[in-house]
C-alpha cells in the first residue's frame, strides 16, 4: 500500500487526535456524593481543583496537595496553598479559569458553591464531588470520603480517628457537670451577629459544657442583634471571634466593657478566638472545641487553656 501525502495527513491528525483525548479518557469509580449524586470520578485523580477554602485545608491535611491545581480565593491554609492559582471566589467561580487548568477533578460543598456552577464545569466534562458537613460528625464522614476519592484513606483514617478520641476527651471531663453557663459567641460587629441552631458554632457551645444563648429559644441561622437584645440575653461567657468586624481584639473586648452590668463583664469573661479556628469545615473544629471548653469550663481544662 502506497501511503500519500493527504493520507499521511489524515494519520498524523489522527494520531494527534488521540494524544489530545488521552487524558481524558481513564478508568473511572462510579461513587456517590454527600448530597447523594452519583459521580463518575477517575480512579487516580491528578488534576484537582477544590472550590473553597476547607476543602483546601482537607486535601492538604491528607498529603494530596501535589494534586492540587487550583483553588478559589482565600485558600490561605495551610501558608503553601496561597501559591496556587486562583480560579475565583466560592460564591462566583470563575469557569474559564477552571477549564484551562484542565482538571480531571473538582471539589465542592453544597452550602456555598453555587449550584449553577457545578453544573456548568460537569456540563464540560469535569467530575465535581459534593460534600455536605453540617456538624462535626459530617466533618469527619467528608475527610473519610475525600480520603477514597484521593486515594488516601490511611490519612483519612488517622485525622478522623484523632478528632473521635478528642472529642471524646471533651466529653468524659464534661461527664459530671452540673452548671452550665450562658454564652455569647459574637462573629461580626456593627451589627452584631451571633450563630444560632443549625451552625458549628451552636455544636461548639453545647459540646463545650456551655448554653448558647441565640439557640436557646430556637433562633436559627447567624441572626443580627443591638446591644439592648444582648443586655436582655444577660450572658456569663462571650466569646468572639477575632477581626469581627475588621476590629483589633482590644476594640472587640472594650465594646463589651462598657456593659458592666453584665456577667460575663463583670466576671471577666470576655474571650477572644482565632477566627480561622470556626469559620472553617475542617479537622481544625476539634481544637475549636477544646478552646470553647477551656473557655467556659476552664475548672476542668486547665491543660488545654495553657496549650
Amino acid at each position: 500500500m502506497v501511503v500519500t501525502p493527504r493520507m499521511r495527513l489524515s494519520l498524523n491528525s489522527l494520531i494527534a487526535l488521540v494524544l489530545l483525548l488521552a487524558p481524558l479518557v481513564c478508568p473511572a469509580r462510579t461513587l456517590v456524593d454527600q448530597i447523594g449524586r452519583t459521580v463518575e470520578v477517575p480512579d487516580h485523580p491528578q488534576r484537582v481543583i477544590a472550590l473553597v477554602p476547607s476543602l483546601v485545608e482537607v486535601v492538604y491535611a491528607l498529603d494530596r496537595q501535589d494534586r492540587l491545581k487550583g483553588a478559589t480565593q482565600y485558600s490561605d491554609e495551610p501558608a503553601a496553598a496561597r501559591q496556587l492559582p486562583r480560579v475565583g471566589s466560592y460564591v462566583a467561580p470563575d469557569i474559564e479559569k477552571i477549564v484551562a487548568l484542565k482538571p480531571d477533578l473538582c471539589l465542592a460543598i453544597q452550602d456555598g458553591n453555587p449550584r449553577a456552577a457545578v453544573s456548568r464545569l460537569e456540563s464540560l466534562g469535569i467530575p465535581v464531588y459534593v460534600v455536605n458537613p453540617q456538624n462535626l460528625a459530617g466533618v469527619m464522614t467528608m475527610i473519610a470520603g475525600l480520603g477514597e476519592v484521593l486515594e488516601a484513606p490511611e490519612a483519612a483514617g488517622r485525622i478522623t480517628g484523632a478528632m473521635a478520641a478528642r472529642l471524646e476527651q471533651v466529653r468524659l471531663r464534661l461527664a459530671g457537670v452540673t452548671t452550665r453557663p450562658l454564652v455569647f459567641f459574637q462573629i461580626d460587629a456593627a451589627p452584631i451577629v451571633s450563630a444560632g441552631r443549625g451552625t458549628f458554632i451552636d455544636e461548639l457551645i453545647t459540646l463545650a459544657g456551655g448554653v448558647n444563648l441565640v439557640s436557646r429559644d430556637g433562633t436559627s441561622g447567624y441572626p443580627k442583634f443591638g446591644w439592648e437584645d444582648v443586655l436582655r440575653l444577660q450572658p456569663e461567657v462571650v466569646i468572639v471571634a477575632s477581626m469581627a468586624g475588621g476590629h483589633s481584639d482590644a476594640d472587640l473586648t472594650a465594646g463589651w466593657r462598657r456593659w458592666p452590668q453584665l456577667p460575663a463583664v463583670r466576671q471577666q469573661r470576655l474571650h477572644v478566638v482565632p477566627a480561622d479556628l470556626i469559620d472553617r469545615p475542617t479537622p481544625r473544629l476539634i481544637e475549636a472545641l477544646e478552646a470553647f471548653a477551656a473557655l467556659i469550663h476552664p475548672e476542668l481544662f486547665q491543660s488545654y487553656a495553657q496549650r
